[in-house]
C-alpha cells in the first residue's frame, strides 16, 4: 500500500509540473507569431475564392495582444527569434539586399509627372498610391497647365495631415528650353513631350522617377528606385519594353524610324540618372560628332517628325537604337498594360510576382473595355485615408473581379491582386506590429 501512495504521489507531481510548463510556455511566442493569428491567410487567386462569402475579415491590433504578448527583453533572451513562413527573408543564397550603395534610407526619392487638360484626378490618384505603400520620403515634381495648380495644391496640402514628414511637392509649369515650344507641346499627347526636358529643368536632381498619370504603384517606390544601384558604368536611364512578343509588337510591324532592340521600350515609367543624361554625349545620326541631349532633342524631332506616331517615346527609341548601351531594361511587370494580358498572358514576371507598377493607357481607366484596370483605379481613388487597407481598398478590390471574368485580363485576378496584398501586409506589419512593440 505504501509503494503505491508513493507511485501516485509521483504522478500528481509530475502532471501538475507538465501542466505549469505548458501554462508558462503558451506565453512565451514573440509577438510577431500572436500578431499574426490575429487575422486568417488572405484569398488574392483563383475566381472560386473570390466571392463574397469567402472574403475573410480582417481584424487590426486590439488590446488582446497587450496581454497575450509580453515584450521580449533582449538582455534576458539575447537575440531575438527570426521570423518564418511568408514574411521571411526569400533571397537566395548570394543574394545581395536592395540598397548597397548610396541610394540608402534618409534620401528623398522624387517622382515626375506632367499633366495637362483633364489628367487631374488621374495625376492625384498616381500620387496617392506611390504614398500609401512607400516608407521613405518622396518629393513630388508636378509639371502642369496654370489653370491646374491651385487645385493640386489644395489637394496635396490636405493630404499633409495623413503624411506630414513624409512627402514634398513642387509644382512647374509647362516649359521647352529648345525648338517651338506649340509643336513640343501638341507633341503626341497635350504636354507628353515636357518629360524629354526634365534632365534640363531640374538641374539639381541627380536622379529621378518618371511617370505617366496613368500609373498606379502596387508596392513601394523604393522598390523601383532601387534599380538605380543595379546601373552598370554605363547605364543611365530604365524602361521595360514595349511589348514581350517582338512580332505581333507595334514597333516591329509599323514603326518607319529606328527603335530600340526588337520591340521597342514603353516611356511611360521611365528611371532616369540625369546627372549621367546632363554629362553625356550621345551618338546620333544627325552629324558625325556626338551631341549633349538639349543639343540633340530639337534637330532629331525635325529630322523625325513625319514618321513618329507615338511622340517623345519614339524619340527616345530613336536615341537608344543609336545609344543601347546606355539603357537598363525593367522586367515587364514594372509597367503592366493591356497589352500584356488582352490578347492572352504574356508577361511572365507578372504572373510569378504579380504587377508591380500597373499603367492603365489607352485610357482603360475611364471606360468598360477592361474592367480588371478600371477596378484597381477606382479601388485606391476612393480610398479614404487612415482606413483599414484591407477593408476599404483590398476585399472591395477582390469583389470588382467578379465582373471582370468576360475579360481575359480579368480572368487572372492574381496577377493584379499578388503583389498589392503583399504590399499591404507589410504595410500593416510596418505600421501595427512595430507600433505595438514601441508602445509594450
Amino acid at each position: 500500500m505504501k509503494l503505491y501512495c508513493k507511485i501516485v504521489t509521483v504522478a500528481l507531481c509530475f502532471g501538475v509540473v507538465l501542466l505549469l510548463y505548458l501554462f508558462v510556455s503558451s506565453g512565451d511566442e514573440p509577438p510577431y507569431k500572436v500578431a499574426k493569428e490575429g487575422y486568417e491567410p488572405l484569398v488574392s487567386s483563383g475566381l472560386e475564392k473570390l466571392s463574397s462569402t469567402n472574403l475573410v475579415y480582417f481584424r487590426p491590433a486590439e488590446s488582446q495582444f497587450w496581454r497575450k504578448t509580453p515584450r521580449l527583453s533582449r538582455k534576458k533572451h539575447g537575440k531575438l527569434p527570426s521570423r518564418r513562413g511568408k514574411f521571411a527573408d526569400t533571397r537566395k543564397h548570394g543574394e545581395q539586399r536592395m540598397y548597397t550603395k548610396d541610394r540608402t534610407i534618409g534620401e528623398w526619392m522624387h517622382l515626375a509627372v506632367v499633366a495637362c487638360g483633364t489628367r487631374l484626378e488621374e495625376t492625384l490618384t498616381m500620387l496617392k498610391s506611390a504614398l500609401l505603400f512607400s516608407s521613405r520620403k518622396i518629393i513630388f515634381h508636378i509639371f502642369a497647365e496654370d489653370s491646374l495648380k491651385s487645385q493640386f495644391e489644395s489637394n496635396l496640402q490636405k493630404w499633409y495631415h495623413y503624411y506630414p514628414p513624409s512627402f514634398q511637392f513642387h509644382i512647374y509649369p509647362i516649359t521647352f528650353s529648345a525648338g517651338n515650344p506649340q509643336e513640343w507641346k501638341k507633341l503626341f499627347k497635350p504636354c507628353a513631350a515636357q518629360r524629354l526636358f526634365l534632365p534640363v529643368i531640374l538641374r539639381d536632381v541627380d536622379s529621378l522617377l518618371y511617370v505617366d498619370t496613368d500609373v498606379l504603384f502596387l508596392r513601394p517606390v523604393e522598390d523601383i528606385w532601387s534599380f538605380l544601384n543595379r546601373f552598370n558604368s554605363t547605364q543611365l536611364a530604365a524602361m521595360a519594353p514595349e511589348h514581350e512578343i517582338p512580332k505581333i509588337g507595334w514597333y516591329s510591324r509599323f514603326a518607319r524610324h529606328p527603335f530600340y532592340g526588337a520591340a521597342g521600350v514603353n516611356s511611360g515609367v521611365m528611371l532616369m540618372n540625369l546627372t549621367r543624361i546632363r554629362n553625356t554625349q550621345f551618338k546620333n545620326n544627325l552629324i558625325p560628332a556626338n551631341l549633349t541631349w538639349e543639343e540633340m532633342l530639337y534637330p532629331l524631332y525635325q529630322k523625325y517628325k513625319n514618321y513618329i506616331t507615338w511622340g517623345d517615346q519614339d524619340l527616345l527609341n530613336i536615341i537608344f537604337y543609336f545609344n543601347p548601351e546606355l539603357l537598363y531594361i525593367f522586367p515587364c511587370h514594372w509597367n503592366y498594360r493591356p497589352d500584356h494580358c488582352m490578347y492572352g498572358s504574356n508577361c511572365k514576371g507578372a504572373e510569378e510576382e504579380g504587377v508591380s507598377v500597373l499603367h492603365g493607357n489607352r485610357g482603360v481607366y475611364h471606360d468598360d473595355k477592361q474592367p480588371a484596370f478600371k477596378a484597381v483605379y477606382e479601388a485606391i481613388r476612393d480610398y479614404p485615408f487612415e482606413e483599414n487597407l484591407f477593408q476599404s481598398m483590398f476585399y472591395p478590390l477582390q469583389s470588382k473581379f467578379l465582373n471582370a471574368v468576360h475579360t481575359l485580363c480579368g480572368r487572372i485576378p492574381q496577377v493584379f491582386l499578388k503583389q498589392i496584398e503583399h504590399t499591404m501586409r507589410k504595410v500593416y506589419e510596418r505600421n501595427v506590429i512595430v507600433h505595438i512593440g514601441h508602445v509594450i
